[in-house]
């Protein structure tokens, strides 16, 4: 692919393209044979999940080698395929205790219930690879049980708190005198961009990858690649287009960095903004309105849902809408709402007729 090719992809194809090349750089700090597993997934997910796999992967490997006197002897990259017969569930037991906290590069790492699913969960994708492919005889990863997650509280806004989340963001009402500055030149944006977030649900990195030619304002829809690479087209009300029209009319006055021209949101340095600027976005503006909740993105995204399922009642529009391959996900997310639209259904129906 020459170099004109890559500067008219998309901003996902860009991303992808980045993402591979990460891999590949991982790759080569670990055994050679993991190659292998990584071409085998290759078509069916994403290259971001696939750098999480190499990143918990890596580390069991380093495990071994700075804690295990055997493996210790070689350097990773020199790994056979056959060490993986050599480990055992015990070992695999061993490093989950050390992933709860352990140290690199000078700096302290934990993991909770989750991170450590998620490590266990890369490793047994891992073995289950070589053992169903004959290249090993066992898999002492599927014998080591999942930790249990202990359920959370979803966190999202109350009702009152997205309309003052938004008050908040337009008056820039208690901001510092130097965000306020600042404030002056993105608050159109800011708007636009909290206000299709909460109205939309769509996840920060379909938002950040939104082109000026993927808004469609005669059906107020807008298409967006979703997680995986799949397209879509998601729908927007009023609020949400008077809000994308008023930026919009700055936007167009805007001459973008080169690579940024077709970004729909751009940054202040005219570069299409990224994913870690719209977290910091959110996070200073829900910091004004709420001390007690960690606002994200994502807990944006909960919000709009657990509106939608409110007003609706229809889990499986709501799992459409938010893009979730499987409706348990969301039924998961919604459990709470579901258990009180059961109560209320209790007292629906009349068994009897009352007879003064």
């Amino acid at each position: 692919m020459d170099t004109k090719q890559i500067s008219d992809d998309s901003y996902h194809d860009k991303i992808n393209m980045k993402n591979i090349i990460h891999l590949r750089e991982l790759l080569n700090s670990m055994p050679p044979f993991c190659a292998q597993y990584f071409r085998g997934m290759q078509e069916y997910i994403s290259t971001r999940t696939r750098i999480a796999y190499a990143y918990d992967i890596r580390v069991f490997f380093e495990y071994l080698h700075d804690n295990n006197p055997i493996y210790g002897k070689q350097p990773i990259t020199e790994y056979t395929i056959d060490i993986l017969n050599q480990i055992t569930k015990l070992d695999i037991e061993e490093y989950l205790e050390y992933c709860t906290l352990y140290e690199k590069n000078g700096k302290a790492l934990m993991n909770d219930e989750k991170g450590k699913k998620r490590k266990l969960s890369s490793l047994r994708s891992f073995y289950n690879y070589f053992y169903r492919s004959e290249l090993i005889d066992n898999n002492p990863a599927v014998l080591v049980p999942i930790p249990k997650l202990h359920s959370k509280e979803i966190v999202r806004l109350d009702p009152d708190e997205v309309a003052i989340l938004l008050d908040t963001v337009e008056s820039g009402e208690r901001l510092t005198k130097k965000q306020l500055y600042y404030h002056e030149k993105t608050k159109t944006r800011d708007v636009a961009l909290l206000t299709l977030l909460l109205g939309t649900g769509i996840r920060v990195s379909e938002c950040v990858g939104i082109d000026l030619n993927d808004i469609d304002f005669r059906n107020n829809g807008i298409k967006i690649r979703r997680k995986g690479g799949n397209e879509s087209v998601i729908y927007f009300g009023s609020e949400v287009e008077t809000a994308l029209l008023d930026y919009l009319e700055l936007r167009h006055m805007i001459i973008p960095c080169s690579g940024s021209e077709n970004a729909l949101f751009l940054s202040m340095q005219k570069k299409r903004i990224s994913v870690r600027a719209v977290e910091n976005l959110v996070k200073k503006y829900a910091s004004l309105i709420t001390n007690i909740k960690n606002i994200t993105p994502h807990k944006l995204r909960s919000t709009y849902g657990t509106a939608l399922y409110r007003e609706t009642g229809d889990i499986y529009l709501v799992a459409d809408v938010l893009g979730h391959t499987d409706v348990n996900t969301t039924r998961k997310h919604y459990a709470a709402i579901e258990e009180y639209r059961r109560r209320k259904a209790a007292n629906k129906i009349s068994l009897r007729e009352n007879i003064e």
